[in-house]
């Protein structure tokens, strides 16, 4: 984006799957299928149109993920309006001056467009391509070379990238790479154009229904929608905050759910279309 330019049961993070992977769904998740994702790494942004939950990936974006929490606890989000929304694209915020022009005293920041994959990155692979592999970081589908070549790079790792699903949470910037400094945006939709020439820095695991529903324009006619309150789950006092457990990677229950994707689509995962459960209390 050019800046210019189960409660009790299972609220299930349905990303925009093919109609086709909707069906025939698999028996709810056990205990031992979900995750209690770290709460340093949960944002949570109360808008006039409802909550949206992101989790945020530092695997992806080591040098974004600090930044997105040193500005949620300055305060610089509270109040920030979705300025720019395009229906079937994505929602744009985090700009000071509300219009898509505006930065922060911060300097910007070098693009991770790519990341570099190691043997301790937390990637769980779900499709081994030969020359490619899929997997998943968090929530976030991710792509890399096969792990195969680790042993021949000089720092021993590989070159990945994130797909661009709806829920995928990128950062803003000017028309130069090294330009993003605090505005981002939630993809409404999936839209691959965006991959590897934006940073992805989380994706939302519940709220999605509420990024679908901001008003739309580019810019978008007054009143616009906000974040009225933007905080970090770990900031939040214990009586307030949520209690949140995401579909585990490593589980049962996702790699059946990988199963029925790859048997949905001709042996292949199709990333966008892997269903994520959440939990939200």
């Amino acid at each position: 984006m050019i800046r210019t330019a189960l409660t009790a049961a299972l609220a299930a993070l349905t990303l925009a799957a093919p109609a086709a992977a909707q069906q025939a769904p698999l028996p709810p998740p056990t205990a031992a299928d979900w995750r209690t994702p770290d709460p340093e790494n949960i944002l949570v942004i109360d808008t006039n149109k409802g909550r949206i939950l992101v989790e945020i990936t530092p695997a992806t974006a080591p040098a974004h993920a600090p930044r997105i929490r040193d500005l949620t606890r300055a305060g610089v989000y509270d109040g920030r309006t979705f300025f720019r929304v395009i229906d079937g694209f994505m929602a744009q915020t985090g700009d000071p001056l509300d219009n898509g022009t505006g930065d922060t005293d911060r300097p910007n920041l070098p693009a991770e467009f790519t990341f570099r994959r190691g043997p301790d990155t937390p990637m769980v692979m779900v499709d081994d391509q030969s020359v490619a592999e899929i997997g998943f970081i968090g929530p976030v589908p991710v792509t890399s070379q096969s792990s195969m070549l680790m042993p021949m790079t000089a720092d021993g790792k590989v070159t990945a990238s994130a797909f661009f699903c709806p829920g995928v949470a990128g950062m803003a910037r000017g028309s130069e790479p090294d330009s993003a400094n605090s505005q981002f945006f939630l993809m409404r939709e999936n839209y691959p154009k965006l991959e590897k020439r934006y940073t992805v820095w989380g994706r939302v695991i519940s709220g999605l229904e509420v990024v679908r529903a901001l008003k739309t324009g580019e810019p978008v006619d007054p009143p616009q929608d906000r974040m009225e309150k933007v905080r970090l789950l770990a900031d939040m006092p214990a009586n307030d905050r949520p209690q949140v457990r995401v579909i585990d990677p490593n589980g049962a229950w996702f790699k059946a759910e990988i199963a029925r994707n790859k048997a949905l689509n001709d042996g292949s995962v199709s990333p966008c279309g892997v269903n994520i459960p959440v939990d939200v209390k």
